[in-house]
């Protein structure tokens, strides 16, 4: 069998493994205050280390993760061996992302892993519709200049935002998201943006914490799941058909695994490693209790032929395919993560705009973008009266006033539609809600990307639209978008 590279290489010299140590099942070991042993743990990881594991993945909501990432680190710096590959993620709660703010949570994480320089920082974002994300970016851009990052990564963007962040001049080295055998996102328009830009795609879950090996083909649909890594990708499974069709599709992997004597876990590696946007996998790792280091090296043996990849389609076509977007899953329902339902922590957070009473209308509510046109033009971002939300025509442009992706109307359209959601869930209302919109553009010839920019924002509402070509707009912009909306029982 042919073997496939065992490194690679993230953006400009970022070198990694194909198959990378994933640390965020840390926060599971330590979850409750459970005791936990850093230096046991520390030991455990540098084995890993030691035998060609030795790119780490974390984050800074990883438990101790970062700390004993960096006293492996250390440990291997002092008797003179290379140490790892560093990635990890900064994951703040949407607001202000000022140059302090952006320094602080990179700071952070240069002390927690002793570092001077992160080889790759990874940045999150929970809601789109807060456009600061932009900001944050920019400034990392800036940190990486100085220094203190090698290269910029994402984690959990769609294929969208993805390339409007690109189209922005944001320099993306790579995107962590969920792929596997169980979730088939990343294989549709993601890979297609990331093999266009060179942005290498991370898979995690390619395993689907477990469940994608030998120990669970035929075996009875588990009823008391203990850690959180089985939580998460339970639900992935009852979202693609439930365990029966989980099962048909194991059979499946169970028939080519004997053909070329691996594991079930290795078919579910190798199917993903074959993917050409592809660059490597992150298989995690519960330091102290279980490691499958040799069995996982094998999947860089396994070479699928065309056969195999027929009868692993045939066997995932039998699934539903989960929903929408990579990334889509912390953002929306059905909410496919560790602890379930997210929506009281997304409707925990502050509105994007400040809102305010109409004075000489009372009861009606305006919504502001901070924009310095709405001021000296005399009208808001957007008015909710009763149950009616009226939004006034958006272009793509920060609070700051500046232009978002100068010359490429989709990114533009992204961009536009976010600050429009974020206008009407200010005012208590849902991308459900919108009844109407109105797009406005400079080429008529652009209509056909910017109605896909729609469809995969209201395909599932479909309200009336209006879409008109060759106007005169004002401004550097090649959009402009007007919605409303009508708040159910309002």
């Amino acid at each position: 069998m042919t073997r496939q590279p065992e490194s690679a290489t993230l953006g400009r010299d970022v070198p990694i493994r194909r198959l990378i140590t994933g640390l965020w099942q840390m926060a599971d070991q330590e979850r409750d205050g459970k005791p936990f042993d850093l230096d046991a743990a520390a030991e455990a990881l540098l084995a890993y280390a030691r035998t060609g594991f030795d790119t780490f993945d974390m984050a800074d909501h990883y438990g101790s993760a970062e700390i004993v990432a960096g006293m492996v680190r250390k440990a291997m710096r002092e008797a003179g061996e290379t140490p790892p590959t560093i990635l990890t993620k900064w994951c703040p709660e949407p607001g202000s992302m000022g140059a302090s703010v952006v320094r602080k949570g990179i700071e952070t994480a240069l002390e927690r892993l002793d570092l001077d320089c992160i080889d790759v920082m990874q940045f999150h974002w929970w809601r789109y519709e807060s456009p600061e994300y932009l900001d944050a970016l920019e400034q990392m851009m800036r940190l990486r200049e100085e220094g203190l990052i090698r290269e910029i990564g994402l984690t959990n963007f769609d294929a969208q935002h993805l390339r409007m962040l690109l189209k922005n001049g944001i320099e993306v080295a790579s995107n962590q998201v969920c792929f596997s055998l169980l979730d088939r996102r990343a294989a549709a328009d993601l890979s297609d943006v990331a093999l266009a830009h060179d942005v290498a795609i991370l898979a995690f879950g390619t395993l689907g914490g477990g469940f994608l090996s030998d120990r669970w083909i035929g075996a009875e649909e588990p009823r008391d799941i203990p850690d959180w890594s089985r939580m998460k990708y339970k639900r992935f499974i009852d979202a693609g058909g439930g365990w029966g069709p989980f099962q048909d599709m194991m059979q499946a992997v169970s028939a080519i695994a004997a053909k070329h004597g691996v594991s079930a876990s290795n078919v579910a590696s190798a199917w993903v490693l074959d993917h050409p946007a592809v660059r490597a996998t992150i298989i995690g790792a519960r330091l102290g209790e279980t490691e499958h280091r040799a069995d996982n090296l094998r999947a860089l043996s396994l070479t699928l032929d065309a056969e195999d990849r027929a009868a692993l389609g045939a066997a995932t076509a039998g699934m539903t395919p989960i929903p929408g977007d990579c990334g889509d899953e912390y953002r929306k329902p059905p909410f496919l993560t560790a602890s379930g339902d997210l929506s009281h922590h997304l409707d925990a957070l502050p509105p994007v705009f400040d809102v305010a009473e109409v004075p000489s209308r009372p009861g009606r509510m305006r919504a502001e973008s901070g924009s310095v046109w709405e001021a000296k033009a005399g009208f808001a971002r957007a008015i909710r009266s009763g149950a009616r939300i009226l939004v006034s025509g958006t272009t793509a442009t920060t609070p700051g006033g500046a232009p978002v992706c100068p010359g490429d109307v989709e990114g533009q359209a992204v961009y536009a539609f976010d600050k429009i959601l974020a206008a009407i869930l200010s005012l208590g209302g849902t991308p459900e809600d919108v009844i109407r919109t109105r797009i406005y553009l400079r080429r008529t010839e652009d209509w056909e990307a910017v109605s896909g920019v729609h469809a995969r924002y209201f395909g599932a509402t479909r309200p009336a639209n209006t879409l008109v070509g060759g106007v005169d707009l004002i401004g550097p912009y090649d959009v402009e978008i007007e919605v409303e909306a009508e708040i159910s029982g309002g």
